[in-house]
């Protein structure tokens, strides 16, 4: 009997446990270790910081679940990483510390035979000076307990709105390498709704700030996208949601330091800057959880398994070429450890081998440009390939991997929430193929043109309001599940 364990609970790691679970059965061993009871549906966040849904709604209890499915479920957090055990035993382990229950703040080991890490990454506010959600006038939709206390610190604007009292919003990046500018994207659009939507929008300053070289990068480098049959990017296609909605912009921004009333912000021209704000939400940056990895004898072998970043190295091309050499072959297709084969990352676990963005410095020499998505979608399939992959390794008694899922190959759909309505509301749905541009394959637009398209509209809304409750179906394993793809 096999002894598979998994580490986090979000899309990549419960879709994992998920499929294994369909594959394997109860006839070998599963443990899901996280340190949260919860799944949580993270796209619903901004609706959730808007108001128009509640925490309950994008989450559930996991063990339940768990217990139906025959896996073991842990809340604790891993520490340390024994690959090769120690000196009394010879299958590798993983310390963990529990964080609930009677055991909450004692650790235990954990032997595998195959070990999955989905741990995704650390919210990383510190990298950032300032950047404390929850103080003062900052707040934060990476969480659902965040995305609640947005919403409360939203409401008092709101009321000093009504009340004749002009408010300054500023949403984007607070880290000069920060990801995730679709979530902000998303955020300052419902944010605009809602205030509109209350006939306060003469009371409200909206400013997008944000690390991206031109506005709809993204992270993935922008991408030139067919709509309405014609061939336009998705830099016209942010730009024109912001001026149709009165918001302006700062681009190309590293913020260095946030107070409860100003941040501070380089440019790539080295040019120091301030904005004043009464609130803000800012994506922090994204970085490893500092794991430490030993060898048999208890020597440091951390990287070994990890990036310097904190993220887990895999079947990647990590090698220090210029950004022009780079191609997608270089980029991950399995999520294995090199080192260590029984030990697989997908999801925003793994080290991506570049940014798919340019690099760009500042004439102070402060980087200052957006690291790469690898959440939602993407990290669902990611998830799903690897249990095949560690499904299949367990039924043949012997590495086979036959299932890919390379960002260089695979496509990605996301619809960005512009305002929650059955009625009234708005998204914009968006596809790229690839992710990561193949500029070998497309020399034209680095992508399939007619796989990567954008449309907005009320349809979008009714689309993204299903795929909350579809995925949470998926999530909570109902009838028939798996029919529903990643």
């Amino acid at each position: 009997m096999a002894d598979i364990i998994i580490l986090g609970a979000g899309i990549a790691g419960h879709t994992a446990a998920s499929y294994l679970h369909k594959y394997l059965g109860r006839q070998h061993s599963i443990t899901v270790v996280t340190p949260n009871r919860y799944y949580h549906w993270i796209p619903s966040n901004i609706w959730v910081g808007v108001g128009q849904m509640s925490v309950d709604q994008v989450r559930f209890e996991l063990k339940p679940l768990y217990d139906k499915w025959g896996i073991l479920f842990v809340q604790a957090k891993a520490e340390d990483f024994y690959p090769e055990g120690d000196a009394s035993r010879e299958r590798g382990f993983v310390r963990v510390r529990y964080t609930a229950g009677e055991q909450q703040g004692e650790t235990a080991d954990l032997e595998y035979d195959f070990l999955i890490n989905a741990t995704g990454p650390k919210l990383n506010f510190e990298a950032t000076p300032g950047l404390v959600p929850g103080r003062g006038n900052l707040a934060s939709v990476c969480s659902y307990t965040h995305a609640a206390e947005a919403w409360e610190l939203l409401q008092t604007k709101l009321e000093r709105m009504a009340a004749g009292e002009r408010q300054t919003f500023v949403i984007g990046t607070g880290h000069p390498m920060a990801t995730c500018q679709g979530a902000a994207f998303e955020y300052i659009l419902n944010v605009s709704f809602e205030i509109r939507r209350r006939g306060l929008d003469k009371m409200a300053d909206m400013i997008w700030l944000t690390n991206e070289y031109e506005l709809g990068d993204f992270g993935m480098g922008g991408a030139f996208i067919k709509k309405g049959g014609y061939i336009s990017n998705t830099k016209l296609f942010t730009e024109s949601y912001f001026v149709e909605r009165n918001i302006s912009w700062i681009k190309r921004a590293g913020v260095k330091l946030v107070t409860p009333s100003e941040i501070h912000y380089e440019t790539l021209d080295g040019e120091m800057h301030t904005q004043a704000y009464d609130f803000a939400m800012l994506i922090p940056g994204f970085s490893g959880h500092g794991f430490k990895a030993y060898d048999k004898q208890g020597a440091d072998i951390t990287d070994r398994l990890f990036a310097a970043n904190g993220f887990m190295k895999v079947d990647a091309d990590y090698s220090d070429k210029p950004y022009e050499e780079w191609r997608i072959d270089d980029w991950p297709q399995t999520y294995q450890n090199q080192a260590y084969p029984e030990i697989f990352a997908p999801g925003i676990s793994f080290a991506p081998p570049h940014p798919i963005s340019k690099p760009m410095k500042s004439k102070n020499g402060t980087p200052i440009f957006a690291s790469p998505p690898r959440t939602g979608m993407p990290s669902g399939v990611m998830g799903k390939v690897t249990a095949q992959n560690v499904a299949e390794w367990v039924k043949a008694g012997k590495p086979v991997l036959r299932h890919r899922a390379s960002m260089g190959k695979m496509g990605a759909a996301c619809i960005v929430s512009a305002g929650f309505g059955m009625t009234q509301g708005t998204a914009a749905t968006m596809t790229v193929s690839p992710i990561v541009p193949d500029w070998e394959k497309y020399p034209e637009w680095g992508r399939n043109i007619n796989d990567t398209v954008g449309e907005p509209g009320l349809a979008g809304h009714w689309m993204k309001w299903f795929m909350h409750y579809m995925f949470l179906y998926k999530a909570k394993g109902r009838p028939l599940w798996w029919l529903i793809p990643e």
